[in-house]
């Protein structure tokens, strides 16, 4: 099986899936070998790498938190925070993070489901990239109902100071990442990674991990770099990446990932 990140990693600096990579998908699909997409993404943002790729794979979403199906736009699974779980990680980062905003991923039975607002953020969030589908409501409204991450956010700070600020105050009781360095944190519930995530597609598909291959760029792909059999951090890759990869590509502006599966598939 093979797995990606896809910002970062597996699209190039358009945000495009090149005809590189995907012909060299195609050839590891005909191949009968399956390829899933392993992301921070929600699954409301699969639509575009999906289109890219001219195939539709299982889809790792939410940072572990989602298996989607892309080709049936299906939630198959997803492990969520309760309200009662979102409401202390808030106070939490409140009191250690002063200023910040808060956001709530959430989902519903498909990528777009009319009947879950899927992203709700509180009036001090601001984001960290382009998000049209943002509903503002209060910051109890943040935290009412079940999701599946809470994103913390503040303007002008480093993600990874954020962890170091809020991790050891979480005790376990949920993960805690980031994708960027832009300050902004993602809190998954406990033992929720993209390894977890991954797991559980491989446990599907009846393959072992030491059958693995994953490609990924930011501190929230260690968990599934260590848990592949061969983990391929990307030359643009945070040096936790680096450090936890069995071998470095190309950067994702130059077709990393399609040179390390032209290995045995073209």
């Amino acid at each position: 099986m093979v797995a990606t990140d896809v910002d970062g990693t597996l699209i190039d600096e358009r945000e495009q899936v090149s005809a590189r990579t995907r012909a060299a998908v195609a050839a590891l699909v005909a191949d009968g070998v399956p390829f899933v997409l392993a992301t921070g993404r929600p699954p409301r943002w699969i639509a575009p790498v999906v289109a890219g790729l001219a195939h539709a794979p299982l889809c790792v979403c939410g940072n572990g938190a989602v298996v989607y199906d892309s080709a049936t736009d299906r939630i198959l699974e997803s492990s969520t925070l309760d309200p009662a779980e979102l409401d202390w990680i808030a106070g939490l980062a409140e009191r250690l993070l002063p200023g910040c905003g808060l956001a709530a991923e959430r989902v519903g039975r498909s990528a777009h489901d009319a009947a879950t607002p899927q992203f709700v953020s509180s009036p001090e969030y601001e984001h960290a990239w382009l998000n049209p589908d943002d509903t503002r409501v209060s910051r109890a409204e943040v935290v009412a109902a079940p999701a599946i991450k809470m994103l913390i956010r503040v303007r002008g700070a480093q993600s990874a100071d954020m962890v170091t600020a809020l991790a050891p105050a979480l005790d376990g009781r949920a993960d805690i990442t980031y994708s960027t360095n832009n300050g902004l944190i993602e809190v998954s519930a406990p033992g929720v990674t993209k390894a977890s995530g991954l797991a559980t597609v491989a446990e599907r598909l009846g393959v072992e991990h030491a059958a693995l291959i994953a490609f990924g760029d930011m501190p929230n792909d260690v968990p599934m770099l260590e848990l592949a059999g061969h983990g391929v951090a990307m030359a643009n890759a945070h040096p936790a990446a680096l450090a936890a990869a069995d071998e470095v590509t190309g950067t994702n502006f130059e077709d990393g990932v399609a040179r390390i599966l032209e290995r045995w598939w073209s």
